[in-house]
Order: C-alpha cells, then sequence, then structure tokens
C-alpha cells in the first residue's frame, strides 16, 4: 500500500531532497499535497509532473494571476488542505514559526511528521508532544543532528544516554577574527561552506544561532537537559552527532552532507532500506573537532539561556533571532546585532508557568512570538537608528 505523503515548503531546499527522495521512492509514495510560500513557478512545475496532488500556497502574492488554478490559498487554506486530506505522513520543511502550525495540524490529521523545521520543538514542544502521544502519531527529526542523535539513542537506548553532542560545521566565519565581525556583509554571511540552504538558515548557521535552536530542539525532541547537550565545531561535516552514554562510551552517526539520508529514513521509516546516495569513502578522510568560541558568537550561549529558563523564552529567541536575520538581510542591522537583539528581548520576563497545560497554550505562544518580534523591532528602530 503507497503510503500518501504532504510536502510543504516543497519549493525549498527541503522540500526539494523529499522530492528527490520520492521519485526514487516509485510506487511506494503517493504525492497527495504539496505547499510553497511564494515558489509559484516551482509548484506550477511540481503540479505538472505530480498532477494529482493538491497545491497550497501561503505567501502575499497568492491570489496573483500566475498561481495553479484550484489551489489552497493562504495559511488557513494549507490548515485546511492538511486536515481534509490527512496524509499518511507530512514533511515539514517551511522555514521559521510559521511551520508550527502546519505541524500541529498534520499531527491532529493522524499523519506521522517528518520534521525539518526546528521552530516547532522550539516553541512548543510539550504541546507538540502531547498531541503526537494523544493521536498515536510519530515526530521524527529530518535535520541532520537530530536524526543522527535518534538514530543512536534508538539503537543504544535512551536510558543509556549521558550526553548529546551536537556537531556544527562552524559556518564561514569559524576562523575570522572577532575584530572583523562589524564589517561582516550580508554576501559573507550567505557563503555557507557546507551547506545549500535558504538565507535565513545560512545567516543562522552563520551566527550560531543555527546550533543554538538546535540546541533547544535536542532539549525538547529528547527530554534532556541543556546542561547534558554539547557542542563541537566540525568543519567537515561528516560526523552529524555524537551520543556519550554513560559508561563513558561515544557512538556517531556518519555519512556525507546530503540532507536526502534523514529524509529517506524518516519516509521509510521504520525500514531500513537501501538507498541510492554516495556511500562514505574514509580513505584519505579527515576529521577535524574544536570547541565553539562563545565570545565570538554569543548566539550559542543566548540559546542555552533560553533554554534553560523554559517557559516561553525559547519562543522569544526564535522571534527575535527571526526579526534579527530579516534585519541583516535587509541591511537594517549589521552582524553583530543580531545577537545584541535577542539578548534585548530576552531581557524581558518570558516565564509564563504553566503555559503548555493551558487550552490558550498555540495562541499564548503566538502572541509571545509576535511581542518578541515587536520589542526586536523597538530595539532596532530606537537603539539601533539612533546611533547610525
Amino acid at each position: 500500500m503507497k503510503k500518501r505523503v504532504a510536502v510543504l515548503g516543497a519549493t525549498g531546499s527541503i522540500g526539494k531532497s523529499t522530492i528527490d527522495v520520492l521519485r526514487a521512492g516509485g510506487e511506494r509514495f503517493e504525492i497527495v499535497l504539496l505547499s510553497s510560500h511564494t515558489g509559484v513557478s516551482g509548484l506550477r512545475a511540481l503540479s505538472r509532473e505530480f498532477p494529482a496532488a493538491a497545491l497550497a500556497l501561503t505567501g502575499p502574492d497568492t491570489a496573483g494571476s500566475d498561481a495553479p488554478a484550484n489551489v489552497y490559498r493562504g495559511k488557513e487554506g494549507l490548515l485546511r488542505a492538511i486536515a481534509g486530506i490527512a496524509p499518511d505522513i507530512v514533511v515539514n520543511g517551511i522555514a521559521g514559526a510559521a511551520g508550527l502550525e502546519p505541524s500541529l495540524a498534520a499531527l491532529d490529521a493522524g499523519a506521522d511528521l517528518a520534521l525539518a523545521n526546528k521552530e516547532t520543538v522550539v516553541m512548543a514542544a510539550p504541546l507538540v508532544f502531547a498531541l503526537a502521544k494523544r493521536k498515536g502519531r510519530r515526530v521524527l527529526p529530518v535535520d541532520s543532528e537530530h536524526h543522527a542523535v535518534s538514530s543512536l539513542l534508538e539503537a543504544h537506548g535512551r536510558e543509556n544516554a549521558g550526553e548529546i553532542i551536537l556537531t556544527a560545521s562552524g559556518g564561514p566565519f569559524r576562523k575570522r577574527k572577532r575584530e572583523d565581525f562589524a564589517r561582516i556583509t550580508v554576501e559573507e554571511a550567505l557563503a555557507h561552506p557546507t551547506w545549500n540552504m535558504g538565507p535565513k538558515i545560512t545567516v543562522d548557521s552563520a551566527s550560531l544561532a543555527n546550533k543554538g535552536l538546535e540546541v533547544i530542539e535536542a532539549a525538547g525532541l529528547f527530554t534532556m537537559p541543556p546542561d547534558r547537550i554539547s557542542v563541537v565545531i566540525h568543519p567537515q561535516s561528516i560526523v552529524h552527532s555524537m551520543v556519550r552514554l554513560k559508561d563513558g562510551a561515544v557512538y556517531a552517526q556518519l555519512s556525507r552532507p546530503d540532507m536526502r539520508l534523514p529524509i529517506h529514513n524518516a519516509l521509510y521509516y521504520p525500514e531500513c532500506t537501501p538507498c541510492s546516495l554516495e556511500p562514505l569513502d574514509f580513505t584519505g578522510l579527515t576529521l577535524e573537532f574544536e570547541a565553539p568560541d562563545s565570545t565570538a558568537f554569543p548566539m550559542l550561549p543566548l540559546a542555552y539561556e533560553a533554554a534553560g529558563r523554559g517557559g516561553l523564552y525559547p519562543a522569544a529567541y526564535n522571534a527575535a533571532n527571526e526579526a534579527a536575520v530579516a534585519a541583516f538581510l535587509t541591511k537594517r542591522a549589521g552582524f553583530l546585532d543580531i545577537s545584541r537583539i535577542v539578548d534585548y528581548v530576552l531581557n524581558m520576563d518570558w516565564t509564563a508557568a504553566g503555559v503548555f497545560e493551558s487550552p490558550e497554550a498555540l495562541q499564548i505562544i503566538l502572541e509571545a512570538d509576535g511581542k518578541a518580534r515587536k520589542a526586536a523591532e523597538t530595539y532596532i528602530s530606537e537603539k539601533l537608528y539612533a546611533c547610525s
């Protein structure tokens, strides 16, 4: 029986990798829903290849004449599509906080959730896993690091894990002197040495905010306290993460840096099936590891602070970072301003005890997200421009 698949963010980097895996899977899968934010031409091309799939466009220009006919429009349209089509599995490759509600809709519709949208867990981990448990569905991490950790914990027993070790490429500024950071340009920040990703996540990788978000995500995914999650810089991106067991032994997952492998494994789960990707060749392979520079990259310690405080602090961290990166990409803020903006927002009170037990939890989270973005914009307009 074919597995019915929805691909959210189908025209982005995760979506394209997912489509590649589904093509290779042939008759094993049926694509029933494809969504994009503004990728009208890409969605149109996919609709020709997969004419039976429903389409959804969530961006501001979804009413334009260039959009395919009979398309679900806007955020509410996408949520209706997920609920009405009820896929077997949803691959969520949507960027940013916008991915949270579709993730919840997928689980509520009875689908397994292959999750590349880390913000879902960062913002609302207790809400997400309570819903998954109630619906009897799985959350399958597709981030390469969390996919690696999940595989290792499954192999060696979550109860035996003493520490999670997330690897980070270090981004393009790993060797840059701290005094040069004020002159970092948008173009330099978008030149990632290993991965081909969208602009927001590429800047996050350059600032180590992406790894900070992954620390928060790992704490939520694996119910591991932040002080038992560490980060190591590994520029080759071959070791995707490690787990140190209670006896001190360390186990690692190694593969080429290609998102199609974790996507393949999520789509075929719980089967372990052959994959067409080129195998890792150890001949002449050199692996390097070093500690991250928390002084040069303050977004990482700020993430640990947010994770440790809990409540709405992780959601505030994420929202402030999204606003700061948007300002950087439009040259309204400098690279160093990203962490300053996030620090400013985290100095507000985001405790909100018992928020995730509230029947209004989602609304409270979304309101906090908006409040944090507004605070970030206040800092940008009143602090940055006052000094410029």
